[in-house]
């Protein structure tokens, strides 16, 4: 704003000056108007090109805008109060109100009306001019300066509010940051520490049964035994390697990878583990081409996410559904990669809602729509087209155009 003011003082100083030289008298009086010509519009030009730089300095000293007032009353003097010399003394108090606030400009302005009158008195004492021209310029002065005041007031009003908006939403930044990353660490905490206690408390419980028996067996005793160790080993890993992943700065580093192996031992090894026949298939579909594409390397977070999301599909099948098949199955349709886990269990109960199954204390379900969400996927649990069983889809749009596919087919 400071720095508008200045240029539009430029603007009237340049217009100014020639009728301001004309009208000075020859010799020292032209010298001193074009002195005061060129003083003024350096002044003016400076603090319009660098008011960064220079504006702190004339916040500081206010003597420095009461002696560009004095320089400014020269050349208003010789150019006279009707030119548009004039125009630049209301810009004195509009600028005082923007810098110094209401004191400084309530003393420029009537610093600057006093100079007004006392030229406007001089310069045409020989001429009666009604009162209202004589006072015209002084008011403006005044306005101008009440107007500088306000606008300083309104902009250190916003200022306060924008910075206090800011603060609130670096607040609620944070906190949804806080709120992830605990979603986060409850998906993670779900998904393979949970599970993993909970089958060493199944094969601890099995261990117990086994020992306490008539006759138990010393071999059947022994392989138990074992199974409660690996699983526990594998619990302690998984911890390790949770602590890991909060240790480092960047959990989701960048890279590529292709999850499809991973996830098709995991599900041999969850089948031994269960005695639940799990088949997994691709990139081949019903309605494939003959050459399918191949399933693409994904983001490490996305592919953590969809390896996540297809074993909880298999923890549920086995723990909840009562299943005795689950197929696994990903391919690529268009630029749309789809996975599918289908199990031919129970099926959901009627009602079933994420609300209800939170209110419950389940959260696998809840924990895969999050991670569908986290990744930019469509997910649909429910029975699809089959007659019975559930079925879970995950459609990942891909991020550019892959090789063309099958069309896919929404039941």
């Amino acid at each position: 704003m400071c720095r508008q003011v200045f240029g539009f003082r430029l603007a009237m100083i340049a217009l100014a000056a020639p009728a301001a030289l004309l009208n000075a008298a020859p010799g020292l009086g032209v010298r001193l108007v074009g002195a005061a010509v060129v003083v003024t519009f350096m002044v003016s030009y400076v603090l319009f090109r660098d008011w960064e730089r220079f504006g702190p300095l004339l916040l500081r000293h206010p003597s420095l805008l009461a002696a560009d007032t004095v320089f400014g009353s020269f050349l208003l003097i010789s150019a006279g109060p009707d030119t548009t010399l004039a125009y630049v003394s209301v810009c004195t108090p509009l600028l005082a109100g923007l810098v110094y606030s209401w004191r400084g400009a309530a003393f420029f302005a009537s610093l600057q009306s006093l100079i007004l009158l006392l030229v406007h008195a001089t310069l045409k004492a020989d001429r009666h001019a009604p009162v209202a021209e004589a006072l015209l310029l002084p008011g403006l002065c005044v306005i101008a300066g009440a107007m500088g005041s306000t606008l300083r007031n309104l902009m250190l009003r916003f200022g306060a509010a924008t910075q206090a908006l800011t603060t609130v939403r670096a607040r609620l930044a944070a906190a949804e940051a806080v709120s992830a990353e605990r979603a986060r660490l409850a998906r993670e905490m779900h998904d393979s520490v949970a599970k993993t206690l909970y089958g060493v408390a199944l094969a601890a419980d099995g261990l117990a049964a086994t020992a306490s028996a008539d006759a138990p067996d010393p071999d059947r005793i022994r392989q138990q035994a074992e199974l409660v160790s690996r699983s526990a080993r594998r619990a302690a890993a998984e911890s390790r390697e949770l602590l890991a992943d909060l240790r480092r700065e960047r959990p989701d580093a960048p890279g590529e990878t292709t999850p499809w192996s991973e996830l098709s031992a995991s599900a041999r090894d969850f089948a031994q583990r269960t005695g639940l026949r799990v088949t997994c298939s691709w990139p081949s579909a019903p309605h494939a081409d003959p050459t399918p594409p191949a399933l693409p390397p994904l983001p490490a977070p996305v592919a953590r996410n969809l390896f996540s999301i297809a074993m909880e599909a298999l923890e549920n099948a086995h723990r909840h559904a009562g299943a005795t098949r689950v197929d696994v199955h990903a391919a690529v349709y268009g630029n749309v990669l789809r996975l599918t886990v289908h199990d031919d269990g129970r099926g959901l109960p009627p009602g079933t809602t994420l609300e209800r199954l939170r209110d419950r204390g389940h959260f696998g379900l809840l924990g895969m729509v999050e991670r569908a969400a986290q990744t930019g996927a469509r997910i649909r649990i429910g029975r699809g087209g089959h007659e019975r069983g559930t079925e879970v889809r995950v459609e990942l749009p891909l991020p550019a155009p892959h090789h063309p596919g099958p069309t896919p087919e929404s039941p």
